[in-house]
């Protein structure tokens, strides 16, 4: 069994973005062709730290190199006040033939790639020829700086990206730090409605008070795009006025994320209007004159794909650690009635 820890997949990831992006697409056309199995999603809650939470995301992805596997991903929020990283993560993969894991992987910086891109792919399909010269980022933590990174490939016109946090100080610090990674682009700090003036807008926080009313804001640019990465920043009447795209209809309308609020409050799903695989099968974008909102749950699939994907590049680089024994072994009757050793 192949063991990447932290610092083999961050050197696999480094550069990987377009086979990435590639991953992701991929993964999500497969996903709206019917060949993936991807069970809900598991959550633990324990009783402390208050709003911490860890996830299972079992999957199946299909196509010409099927894979399958677990991701069990934590998200302790009080870990950001102790300098440390919000979410861990670990992936496995198992073999098709014998269900025996083949490869385990340090899984949060694969989390986010996959979040990031995923956001991407749908920011560009969902304005299509648009040229998009600014970027709003409310939520200045890991997932808005990978979400960048990916941005820069969907968004080539990109000039400008407006920062703003709930935390005094974070903003700044973080602007410091995107400046020395994309040069060329231009940074400033902002409030919320600043940051709405984008014309893409990632939001990834860790609030759940479904705080953001975009009728608060009606001066916003005309066909914008806002990526609701955190699921539960936007209130129920902002996803009821708007065009709603999801990764996965039946995952996102859960868990009390802003969508599962407006189908309690309606009663139905047609706030609903489509999902990423449609959107990325098609030539256009969708024709509208609502803000489009897309809310992914986050699919397991695409962290499969991306685990290939690092799996692959840190193999061709001769990253990683092999480890036995980390299967069952024979059995031993049925070893020794084939010929093998019981």
């Amino acid at each position: 069994m192949k063991i990447l820890g932290r610092d083999d997949v961050r050197t696999a990831l480094t550069g990987l973005e377009p086979a990435v992006l590639d991953a992701v697409r991929d993964a999500y056309l497969l996903h709206g062709r019917g060949d993936s199995h991807l069970p809900f999603s598991s959550f633990l809650r324990p009783p402390r730290p208050a709003g911490s939470r860890i996830i299972s995301l079992p999957a199946y992805l299909g196509g010409p190199e099927p894979v399958m596997g677990l991701k069990w991903i934590s998200s302790f929020p009080a870990n950001v006040e102790k300098g440390l990283q919000r979410a861990s993560s670990v992936q496995v993969l198992n073999d098709l033939d014998t269900g025996y894991p083949t490869a385990v992987l340090e899984g949060s910086q694969i989390s986010s790639s996959r979040t990031a891109a995923s956001a991407a792919l749908a920011a560009g399909a969902l304005h299509g020829t648009r040229r998009v010269r600014e970027v709003g980022l409310i939520g200045c933590g890991t997932i808005n700086q990978r979400v960048l990174s990916f941005l820069r490939l969907t968004h080539p016109d990109l000039e400008s990206v407006v920062l703003q946090d709930v935390v005094p100080g974070r903003a700044e610090v973080f602007a410091g730090e995107l400046e020395s990674e994309h040069p060329g682009i231009a940074f400033r700090t902002g409030d919320v409605a600043e940051a709405l003036g984008a014309e893409t807008v990632s939001i990834a926080t860790t609030d759940s008070t479904y705080w953001l009313d975009l009728a608060d804001h009606p001066d916003r640019p005309a066909g914008q795009v806002i990526l609701h990465l955190s699921l539960r920043d936007l209130a129920t009447d902002s996803i009821l006025n708007a065009y709603n795209v999801t990764d996965d209809t039946e995952h996102a309308v859960r868990e009390q994320t802003s969508l599962h609020r407006a189908e309690q409050k309606t009663g139905h799903r047609e706030f609903v209007h489509a999902e990423i695989a449609s959107v990325l099968a098609s030539p256009e974008p969708p024709a509208t004159d609502r803000t489009i909102v897309f809310s992914p749950f986050g699919l397991g699939v695409l962290d499969l794909a991306v685990a290939q994907a690092v799996l692959r590049a840190a193999t061709e680089a001769g990253l990683g650690t092999e480890a036995e024994g980390f299967d069952p072994g024979s059995h031993r009757v049925t070893a020794a009635m084939t010929g093998g050793k019981a």
